[in-house]
């Protein structure tokens, strides 16, 4: 069967290149790289360079480098390592559409006493800077927001809210997962404090991430344990991952602009053959403001969940904005807080495409979602129902 993956905001295939980096670190050279003998020491140098290409990715000095698990880990050790640091202070502000690892990190410190706030946003999925100007009180600790959102490929003006925290001396992340290696970053002018990733949104393998923590920021370790990372994160260095990550970060660096111009021209091409072919489909999030490789769109009066069905069945791999395959009847919180209509909440799908993804696979797609929606509408009571309504 074709397989034509648009899933690529979930994971990312690893990169040949980054496999080929990583494997003599299985095998020859398997040291540890805190031991004392030549063995292990040896690795110092590779780790080094790939936390320098780390580094330049985002404009960053690789001393500010942290290599961790994942995202999720990154964003927790941000902002408990931030509020461990202030423990006076007990109010955070973030937004309601981050990605769980940091709304269910602030939902669960909200039941600890902390004070959060959740800023709105708009239709298009945007965030107005002065709400958080509006929000910023003397017992901030921290503003946490999101780069680019997961599900609709809006982007957040980091530069702008960074300078506002910073204007009230109050601490600034930003959960990065799915900006970086997608939209050029530069953290040496962009006030960002604290900046998370992982690997494998970037084609680096699953299991290692970072953080980000510029120079003089309070932190106090998420993970302690040895000296590992200048004792900002315990634990053995895990060599080949990094090393991999290095790898595709060079890659990134080295083919953003050419391979983002390429994705985006893909993306718009499935948006615009899908509003030509299929009536009564909402695109969700700014369709300025947004990554380019990311396509958010709702089809009124059937489930996202049976889309992905029948696309799965084709080879064709998306993702729902809905949380209904977790047993909810709810949209995804994100959509919720857009106020995207119930009716076409429920049939959102997410295509998100990567370097790998060919105009073939768009033709492909364009070929088969027509007659996938039509036959589900032709089932659908709340499609006659819907159209009846709209027609009287």
């Amino acid at each position: 069967m074709k397989v034509v993956y648009l899933d690529n905001n979930a994971t990312t295939r690893t990169a040949p290149e980054v496999v080929e980096a990583m494997l003599p670190y299985f095998t020859d050279l398997y040291g540890n790289p805190s031991s004392m003998h030549l063995f292990g020491g040896q690795l110092a140098k590779p780790l080094n360079r790939a936390r320098e290409e780390v580094a330049a990715l985002i404009g960053a000095d690789p001393s500010e480098i942290v290599f961790t698990s994942c995202g999720t880990e990154s964003d927790n050790a941000a902002i408990w390592g931030v509020l461990h640091s202030y423990p006076q202070k007990r109010h955070i502000i973030t937004t309601r559409v981050e990605h769980p690892a940091v709304g269910n990190l602030v939902t669960y410190l909200s039941k600890k006493g902390y004070k959060v706030t959740l800023l709105p946003v708009d239709r298009e999925g945007l965030l107005k800077p002065e709400q958080l100007a509006e929000a910023i009180t003397d017992e901030t600790a921290l503003v946490s927001i999101m780069w680019a959102n997961n599900e609709t490929g809006v982007l957040f003006p980091i530069e702008t809210l960074a300078h506002i925290a910073k204007s009230r001396g109050v601490l600034f992340h930003t959960d990065a997962v799915q900006a970086v290696g997608k939209i050029p970053i530069d953290l040496s002018r962009v006030p960002v404090d604290l900046l998370s990733f992982s690997g494998h949104k970037l084609h680096a393998p699953k299991g290692i991430g970072v953080l980000y923590i510029r120079k003089g920021t309070p932190f106090t370790p998420f993970i302690i344990g040895g000296h590992q990372e200048k004792g900002r994160r315990g634990g053995t260095e895990n060599v080949p991952y990094i090393i991999g990550l290095g790898k595709a970060c060079e890659m990134a660096r080295k083919h953003l602009v050419e391979e983002n111009r390429r994705i985006r021209k893909l993306r718009d091409k499935l948006e615009e053959g899908i509003l030509q072919s299929i009536p009564r489909v909402i695109i969700n999030g700014s369709r300025k403001e947004r990554l380019g490789n990311t396509l958010s769109i709702s089809f009124e009066y059937v489930e996202g969940e049976s889309i992905l069905m029948h696309l799965s069945n084709l080879g064709i791999c998306a993702s729902s904005g809905s949380a209904c395959t977790s047993g909810s009847l709810e949209p995804s919180h994100v959509l919720r807080a857009m106020g995207v209509p119930f009716t076409a909440a429920h049939g959102s799908i997410r295509f998100s495409l990567s370097v790998y993804n060919t105009e073939e696979d768009i033709d492909y797609v364009l070929e088969h979602l027509p007659s996938v929606i039509r036959r589900l509408r032709e089932i659908s009571p709340f499609w006659e129902k819907g159209e009846s309504a709209r027609s009287a």
